[in-house]
Formats: structure tokens, sequence, C-alpha cells
């Protein structure tokens, strides 16, 4: 046996202030993540839609009743759907005003919509991919449709 196994030499001492250095950096970020994601919070909800009072007209289909509304409003808010888009804002795709402003002409927009939830798609906002989500059955989607196109218009920006 050698005489230094009993013994191992002595750490350098900056070993030691680097890993504390280094576990502050690490709190600091996830502190500084979790205040990020609580001060984002308060102003999605600010974001959120207003409720249709009654009905709201959709192209191509007669009149969208407040239930279905409500419903699809509940479901693009339990999915992954805000992951992606805003209500005012484009975050990875395009925000809902503006799916809506592109499509509320359409008379078929309900049931274009309602598919490219569920199959998903490419090349229409661009380069972005939409993927699929077949977790969602058609009367879902179509839910979500409706109330994407019951949205109101999107506001012009206020000049400054």
């Amino acid at each position: 046996m050698h005489p230094d196994d009993d013994n191992p030499p002595p750490r350098p001492r900056w070993l030691g202030w680097a890993l504390i250095a280094f576990g502050l950096l690490v709190a600091l970020g996830m502190l500084n993540l979790g205040v990020r994601m609580v001060l984002s919070a308060k102003p999605a909800q600010a974001d959120a839609p207003q409720q249709p009072t009654s009905t709201a007209p959709v192209a191509g289909v007669a009149e969208v009743p407040q239930t279905s509304s409500l419903a699809g409003q509940a479901l693009v808010q339990a999915s992954d759907c805000l992951r992606c888009h805003g209500m005012d804002r484009r975050y990875v795709g395009p925000s809902f005003r503006q799916i809506a402003d592109r499509y509320r002409a359409q008379p078929d927009a309900a049931n274009y919509l309602a598919r490219k939830i569920r199959e998903g798609s490419v090349g229409v906002w661009g380069r972005t991919v939409m993927p699929r989500h077949p977790q969602v059955n058609e009367a879902q989607s179509s839910d979500m449709a409706r109330w994407l196109l019951s949205l109101p218009p999107a506001q012009a920006a206020a000049p400054q």
C-alpha cells in the first residue's frame, strides 16, 4: 500500500468557491424564470377575449350560440393552443385575431379551421409548422373554430 492512500491530496480551494458560485447562478436563474412566468401570466389574463353576449355571426354558419362559443373558448384554454398563439400577439404562430380576420369572410371557414386543428398544417402562415392534434375530436375542433371566428376584429393600432 502506498503511504499517500490514507490521506488523499487536498482539493484546491477555488473549486469549492466555483461550485458555490455555480449553485447561486442556477438558483438566481430559476428565481428569475419563476418571476417572469408569474408576471407574464397577469397580462395574458387581461388579454383574454371578451365574452360574447348572445350570438356571434360567423361566415358559413347561421349563428353560433353562446354555449358553443364558451365551450370552444374553454377547449382552447385547456389545450396547448396558447403555447403558440396569443390573443392579439403573434408568438410561434399567428394570433387568434389574425386567424379570425383572415378566414372570417370564407363560407366554409369553420370546417376548414376545424380540420386544420385536427390534422395540422404547414406553409399557410410561413414555414411554421402547426402540429396535428389527434386527441381533439371533430365536435371539439368545430367548437374551437367557431369560437375563433366569433372573436371581434383586431383593432387598428393607435397612432402615436
